[in-house]
């Protein structure tokens, strides 16, 4: 599948892209992962710099791209490291994506069965989800792009209100002292942050479909700078309000979070069944990237024709989707998909960016 004309997106629509695929499963309960590893309230400096070393990486994935710009990472690695080599690295980013969108697909289907949708069997929320995302990628890069356009701007202004509201319960000696107990364990807390990050890596694929190459740098560092304050005001007002030993004690600490105050009168009292519609439309987000970028690398490896293989992907992450048997096998699965994407992301373009120079290649 080459970039037609029709399949450019802007540099709005880029930033949209990376930051919606970002913001997925992780938010929800990354509170109690970060706070479980850190065991004092300095969560938020993890997430901090480890968002800044994901912008460092950022920087190297898009200085790998410029080199290459008529081709995604799919192709490209084929021509740094040979036809075999490269096919391996695109088949082991495919297997990756797939995992991806079934890690996202299955996190939507439990927080709908959870809070929504009781007693409703795990395949049959996940099914109308997989067609919906099947539709929507069919349409190509453009129709996701314009389905982030609506989705994006809703969850920043939502987000915001939430967070806003909550100060009536928040504490601030909750979140105090800053670094009490030293450095080591806002390093700790650093490996609970990956999943969070999970997808920045993005830009690999879709850099050539971006109308203004010119303007990746920007986009990606403005991309993964909106999460980082996402994550960072969620981690200070969620400990800030429940306390280290309260958020260690929820599942959901931002949905506990949420269902802690309400504002009588107002439009909403209570904006739990609201957060999670949104968050609903954010999981599906990520979960169309990843089924989006799967497909493309399938269809670029073997050279098959794109609809032809959304149809084959779509069974394969339904699979993947339904191997977890409860929740906390399925944020062991999340835990792995995260390690695995910060490790192989951090090394693979850095590696890829060498070898491209050291032989001089590109297509630029």
């Amino acid at each position: 599948m080459q970039a037609k004309p029709k399949d450019r997106i802007s540099t709005v629509q880029t930033v949209m892209i990376i930051s919606n695929f970002i913001l997925g499963a992780g938010i929800l309960t990354l509170p109690r992962t970060v706070t479980e590893k850190t065991q004092t309230p300095d969560g938020w400096i993890s997430v901090m710099i480890s968002g800044f070393i994901t912008m460092m990486i950022g920087l190297i994935m898009v200085k790998l791209c410029k080199r290459f710009p008529k081709q995604s990472l799919y192709q490209y690695s084929q021509v740094i490291l040979g036809k075999w080599l490269g096919f391996i690295l695109g088949f082991i980013v495919i297997l990756y994506y797939i995992t991806l969108s079934a890690f996202e697909v299955r996190a939507m289907a439990e927080t709908t069965r959870l809070f929504l949708l009781q007693g409703t069997p795990t395949w049959a929320i996940i099914m109308p989800f997989l067609w919906i995302g099947l539709y929507l990628i069919v349409g190509g890069v453009n129709s996701i792009a314009r389905m982030f356009e609506i989705i994006f701007p809703v969850t920043v202004l939502f987000f915001m209100l939430v967070m806003f509201l909550g100060i009536s319960i928040f504490e601030v000696d909750n979140i105090r002292p800053v670094m009490g107990l030293g450095v080591k364990p806002v390093i700790k807390g650093l490996s609970s942050t990956s999943l969070s990050f999970a997808g920045f890596e993005v830009i690999l694929i879709i850099y050539f479909f971006m109308q203004k190459q010119k303007q990746a740098t920007k986009a990606t560092l403005i991309a993964i700078g909106i999460p980082i304050i996402f994550y960072a005001v969620t981690l200070i007002m969620v400990v800030g309000a429940l306390s280290v030993g309260g958020v260690l004690t929820q599942t959901w600490p931002v949905l506990t979070f949420i269902r802690s105050f309400e504002i009588t009168g107002f439009f909403f009292e209570r904006f739990d069944s609201l957060l999670l519609v949104i968050w609903v439309m954010q999981l599906f987000s990520t979960f169309t990237v990843s089924y989006f970028v799967a497909v493309l690398g399938v269809s670029q490896l073997f050279g098959k024709n794109f609809q032809t293989i959304s149809f084959i992907v779509l069974p394969l992450i339904f699979f993947f989707a339904m191997i977890p048997t409860n929740i906390n096998q399925l944020f062991t699965m999340g835990d792995w998909v995260g390690k695995f994407s910060f490790l192989f992301f951090s090394l693979t373009p850095l590696l890829l960016l060498f070898v491209s120079m050291l032989r001089r290649k590109k297509n630029g």
